[in-house]
């Protein structure tokens, strides 16, 4: 849902950041592996010490990246297949930096293996989610269906966790509840549609 009708706004607003670097001679590649180091730096840093709004603002500063990255890209004609999967890989290593930060939040200072778990849970799906679309594409099918992209799944959680860094309680415990059923449901979502596409040919 965000990838439809926030990208175009967000990339837009950053349009002028990205031409700046551009006309500074920046690589797209650069600013893809400072925004990752930052994502991965703000959720290990802060997530396990229970320092949940700051990591979040640190994350949320770095993860625009992924929209800089790419207005940049297109701007000097250096959109490659590399920069994807150079760009797509990273996406799996932040995102899993934040769950896993969580997770070590709850199994040390936290206190809680149930959500511990939930938070591996959460990082497990979200890696496979985007899996099955990349197998389904290279197998010539398409899996372009589901309840939880990737973008749906970042902001829920970082907005859950920024409010727990606020005394808000119950909030991420809930979120992380509700992206462990959601990202299930969107691996059998894309399981079920690779499945419908090979019976018919």
């Amino acid at each position: 849902m965000l990838n439809r009708y926030a990208r175009a706004f967000f990339t837009r607003l950053l349009t002028p950041i990205a031409r700046f670097l551009v006309g500074r001679g920046v690589s797209p590649d650069v600013v893809t592996l400072v925004g990752t180091a930052g994502v991965v730096a703000g959720a290990l840093a802060f997530f396990p010490r229970g320092e949940f709004f700051w990591g979040t603002i640190v994350i949320t500063a770095f993860v625009f990246s992924d929209l800089v990255d790419g207005a940049m890209a297109r701007m000097s004609d250096r959109s490659s297949r590399w920069g994807a999967f150079l760009d797509s890989t990273l996406d799996r290593v932040g995102d899993a930096a934040v769950f896993g930060g969580i997770a070590l939040w709850y199994a040390g200072s936290g206190e809680d293996l149930l959500l511990c778990a939930l938070a591996v849970y959460c990082l497990a799906t979200g890696s496979v989610v985007p899996y099955a679309k990349a197998r389904a594409e290279g197998l010539g099918m398409t899996a372009d269906v589901g309840i939880a992209e990737r973008a749906d799944r970042l902001v829920a959680i970082l907005v859950a966790t920024g409010f727990k860094g606020l005394g808000v309680p119950y909030l991420q415990e809930g979120v992380l509840w509700v992206l462990a059923v959601a990202s299930t449901v969107t691996v059998v979502q894309r399981m079920l549609e690779v499945r419908r596409q090979a019976l018919a040919a």
